[in-house]
């Protein structure tokens, strides 16, 4: 009798969708705020718009740059650990397969039932410390890609995202008609990433669009408050 195939789909863009939320977050919020700070001080969209993007160039740069030294910092934690699980898999082999027979009793397999697969992994080196590595550390094998991937990605995000409050600054001469624009068109674009963000996370997507949302209203109202009691 046939039998339809049993396809799992899983979702394995984590790592790019992180970097898009880190990204686009940053990048809706900080120059939503900024502009929305300015407004409360000058009247004039050109001083608004100028500094806006001198934010968006320098806040994508400084977001990309920490991205990119974040990812490196874990190939270089993975590859250090690595060496080190090379090492005491020579020297100190009886340690590591007690290491390795704890971790599979924590699995509920008995001594006699993990010895025949401890043996057979330490006559594979490269697969023995990979198993170490994932299931002793909870390490996975960076992309060796993913640095510059990750600070492109980020920075491209954040000036996505930054684009969006000050469009309405770009379209009006008076900072007093952009400013209700900005708001509007910045609170909508928080509430559907905050829903995507949300869908893809696993979380509650109307509960993460509202808190998105909010988050982001109250960043610009405090600015464009302290800028009016200053001003």
């Amino acid at each position: 009798m046939p039998t339809t195939p049993h396809l799992e789909k899983h979702f394995t863009a984590s790592d790019t969708i992180r970097d898009i939320v880190i990204g686009m977050s940053d990048g809706l919020t900080v120059p939503f705020a900024l502009a929305a700070g300015l407004s409360g001080a000058v009247d004039t969209t050109t001083i608004i718009v100028t500094a806006g993007l001198a934010e968006m160039a320098a806040g994508s740069i400084a977001m990309g740059l920490g991205g990119y030294l974040a990812a490196k910092s874990d190939a270089e934690h993975y590859a250090s650990e690595q060496a080190r699980e090379n090492l005491e898999i020579r020297e100190k082999a009886e340690a590591e397969r007690s290491e390795v027979m704890h971790i599979f009793e924590e699995y509920g397999l008995t001594t006699q039932e993990a010895a025949p697969v401890i043996a057979a992994l330490s006559q594979r080196p490269a697969a023995y410390v990979d198993f170490m590595m994932r299931f002793e550390l909870g390490l996975e094998k960076p992309d060796p890609k993913r640095a510059l991937r990750s600070a492109i990605t980020i920075a491209l995000s954040y000036v996505a995202g930054g684009m969006i409050p000050l469009l309405p600054y770009f379209l009006s001469s008076s900072a007093k008609a952009a400013l209700p624009l900005s708001v509007v068109f910045t609170l909508i674009a928080l509430f559907i990433f905050g829903f995507v963000k949300g869908r893809f996370t696993g979380a509650k997507p109307i509960r993460s669009a509202i808190q998105t949302m909010l988050i982001g209203g109250i960043a610009a109202g405090a600015a464009f408050t302290i800028a009016r009691l200053i001003s």
